[in-house]
């Protein structure tokens, strides 16, 4: 996504990834991408990933079927637990759970338990699988993803080196359990296979998917945004785009004027910082951003 008023078409059949800390506004600009290439005739399906997703709500649907028709092109569609232990089962999970429960006494459910707490990024590396599926599947001619709040989201980024090591240490480890030859080639064929997933993702990452950054003008928040972007920059993807949400463009009380006048501090620190960015303003909204008409009133500064 490159906003219009750069000079610059917004491009079709892409897909948009939202990432950022907890609360800084994703989902509305997700929602809001989303809205905007519907409109333009696309066939569009929003997905959120985040744990307490918002997506039908900003889009005031009570709609239970997935994924749910928003209005004419457009889809919505919240990724919830039993989703990805779907995805899990589908791949790895009933595989590796068998050859698991040879030696260690522990029921699905808490096997799952413990593999989302020792990946963090275990639902999303599945997620980028199923986006990379769904495009290949060719619905949809856009696809948003409103992510997790970024940390867990930046773990997947991690895996595929996690199962190199694993893979490296794994036949000295796994000659010393009391099971056959055939279950120590079974595990580790699916961690190799498990790697392949994870390299595919990072690259389908890199290829095909549109980073955008959301923040807000805090010390914090732009405290964190160095790190986002080193380890972004590391692993080889190139954000185009950071959006500030929640700018104070207008104020009538002390206040707000106190407030504006702290964030005009890190504004300026954000334009100086990443002036290689696209960077993008979205003014702050006296009311809740609820509904198609005023998701129409952020498209306007978000691609006007």
């Amino acid at each position: 996504m490159v906003n219009e008023r750069e000079g610059t078409d917004v491009d079709s059949g892409c897909i948009y990834m939202f990432a950022g800390k907890g609360g800084v506004g994703k989902t509305t600009c997700a929602a809001t991408t989303a809205l905007h290439h519907a409109q333009t005739g696309e066939e569009t399906i929003a997905i959120s990933t985040d744990a307490t997703p918002s997506l039908a709500h900003i889009f005031e649907t009570g709609d239970r079927q997935k994924p749910v028709k928003v209005q004419k092109q457009l889809y919505i569609n919240e990724i919830g637990l039993d989703e990805v232990q779907q995805m899990w089962d589908n791949k790895f999970g009933k595989e590796v759970y068998e050859v698991f429960s040879t030696f260690v006494s522990i029921d699905y459910d808490s096997f799952l338990e413990f593999m989302t707490s020792m990946l963090p990024g275990l639902s999303d590396e599945f997620m980028v699988d199923y986006i990379r599926e769904m495009k290949k599947g060719g619905r949809y001619q856009t696809i948003v993803w409103d992510t997790a709040p970024l940390g867990q989201t930046l773990a997947l980024l991690h895996t595929p080196a996690m199962l190199v090591e694993h893979l490296r240490m794994a036949p000295r480890v796994y000659s010393r359990l009391k099971f056959g030859s055939k279950s120590q080639d079974s595990i580790l064929n699916i961690l190799r296979r498990w790697q392949k997933l994870s390299a595919d993702s990072i690259d389908f990452l890199r290829q095909e998917v549109r980073f955008n950054i959301v923040t807000i003008a805090e010390a914090l928040a732009f405290e964190q945004l160095e790190g986002i972007f080193k380890e972004l920059d590391e692993h080889g993807f190139d954000v185009k785009q950071l959006i500030v949400n929640n700018v104070i463009k207008e104020y009538d009380s002390e206040f707000l004027m106190m407030k504006a006048s702290q964030q005009r501090k890190y504004l300026s620190k954000i334009y100086e910082r990443y002036s290689h960015l696209n960077i993008i303003e979205i003014p702050m909204c006296p009311y809740e951003i609820k509904g198609i008409e005023r998701l129409k009133r952020i498209e306007q500064n978000l691609f006007y």
